[in-house]
């Protein structure tokens, strides 16, 4: 029975070792030395401080920001410990009530305006941090009012962070909305009043 359990036992402790340990660690190596930055998660930082990452998205609710896409991960959105989509199959009435409020207060901004579809649907993971140019451009008017500049200043910076397709033919041209709304705090900042 010793003699069947020793190599039983080997190839468990090696194996272990060798795909528990030496894989992750290796794979670890490669993609800091050859991709620092994705390994590194992608993140944005401001004053030395961490704002966000390039890779997953966040809830913007001012007037003056470009507004993300809802978000069914977790509780409030964009929590990356719940990624999932809603699951929810399009008869459900929740799924059509979330919808037809989301149409409802983002179609304010332009009423009798086709509201982009990525502006009321989540993505699969729930953190994708990027709208489509239609969507960012349903929403010129709203952020340039905001900031007293004109729309086609606004217009300028999203074309700016307009990312094209993937190696030229994979995805749709995307926006990621925390570079745009970082690139309109530096070069049109709102000045609100103090607080009383």
């Amino acid at each position: 029975m010793l003699a069947s359990l020793r190599p039983a036992i080997v190839t468990t402790v090696f194996f272990t070792l060798l795909l528990g340990v030496a894989y992750p660690l290796a794979v670890t190596g490669v993609s800091q030395l050859l991709f620092p930055w994705q390994a590194g998660g992608s993140l944005i930082r401001s004053g030395g401080q961490v704002i966000g990452s390039e890779l997953i998205g966040q809830t913007f609710a001012k007037a003056e920001y470009l507004h993300s896409r809802p978000s069914a991960a977790g509780t409030n959105g964009y929590d990356a410990s719940a990624s999932s989509g809603s699951n929810l199959g399009p008869l459900n009435p929740d799924l059509i009530k979330r919808e037809g409020d989301s149409a409802k207060a983002v179609g304010a901004d332009r009423p009798g305006t086709p509201v982009p579809a990525d502006a009321l649907t989540t993505s699969a993971s729930g953190l994708d941090p990027h709208i489509t140019p239609d969507y960012a451009a349903f929403q010129v008017a709203r952020v340039a009012q905001a900031r007293g500049v004109k729309a086609s200043e606004v217009e300028a910076v999203i074309a700016a962070n307009t990312e094209g397709r993937t190696l030229g033919v994979l995805g749709q041209p995307h926006v990621n909305v925390l570079k745009v709304n970082l690139a309109l705090d530096a070069r049109y900042p709102v000045r609100h009043a103090p607080a009383a």
